[in-house]
């Protein structure tokens, strides 16, 4: 039996405990088990706005997207109430400034409407994310002489400069072999008729933030619509 008081603080588990993300590179999330993330923009088509004939080419080009499929894809929609307060905002200064009294009136009733119709339907920002993976090995000798799979990269013990230096090389390996996958779903995804952008470091972060910080408020365009294909 022991003695003793114990810190009540060291049985507090943070946060970052709970999230299997070692690192985000270049881009790339890096999982606890090496695993490599690549997170694309994606928007989206009304497919209902669309002729019979265009309905047709989409979905013939999702069944193609489909097909190409020959490793784990996640398709991800984050969904949050859209502040519409900075606009408000735009449109009670413009209303300062304004000197002609039928558009100050008009802007009056439109500001009007605006915060009655926001105030009783909830106008949602709906982004969609593409999340393919891929998960790095080498091959290494077993204890009974077999050759096994082990993940290499993100080794925390690995502390010396060879090992630095072969975890630099793996990683830059598993990042080609990850942005081909990438490449591969963006061209077919794209000819649905949606835009693509992988995302860079900053972005993938501020897409963390806003999953992990869902009461900082409404959405005001925290990534921004892809207008390119990547």
């Amino acid at each position: 039996m022991t003695t003793g008081t114990s810190n009540p603080q060291s049985n507090i588990a943070s946060s970052q405990d709970f999230v299997p993300i070692k690192e985000v590179k270049d881009g790339v999330v890096v999982l606890d088990d090496g695993t490599l993330v690549s997170i694309s923009l994606v928007t989206s088509v009304n497919i209902s706005l669309k002729s019979y004939e265009e309905q047709e080419v989409t979905i013939n080009a999702f069944k193609a997207f489909l097909n190409v499929l020959e490793f784990p894809v996640q398709i991800s929609i984050q969904s949050r109430r859209l502040d519409i307060k900075p606009y408000l905002e735009i449109l009670e200064e413009r209303l300062k400034n304004q000197t002609n009294e039928i558009l100050k009136l008009q802007t009056i009733e439109y500001i009007a409407f605006i915060k009655n119709f926001t105030d009783a339907i909830n106008i949602m920002d709906k982004k969609f994310f593409l999340v393919v993976s891929y998960r790095p090995v080498v091959f290494s000798a077993a204890s009974n002489g077999v050759f096994g799979k082990i993940p290499f990269f993100g080794n925390k013990s690995s502390n010396n400069q060879k090992n630095a230096t072969n975890d630099r090389i793996i990683f830059e390996e598993a990042k080609a072999q990850l942005e081909q996958r990438t490449g591969l779903l963006s061209s077919a995804l794209s000819r649905t008729g949606v835009k693509i952008k992988t995302l860079d470091t900053e972005s993938v972060l501020e897409v963390f933030y806003s999953i992990f910080n869902p009461d900082q408020g409404g959405v005001q365009g925290v990534v921004g619509t892809p207008n390119k294909h990547k």
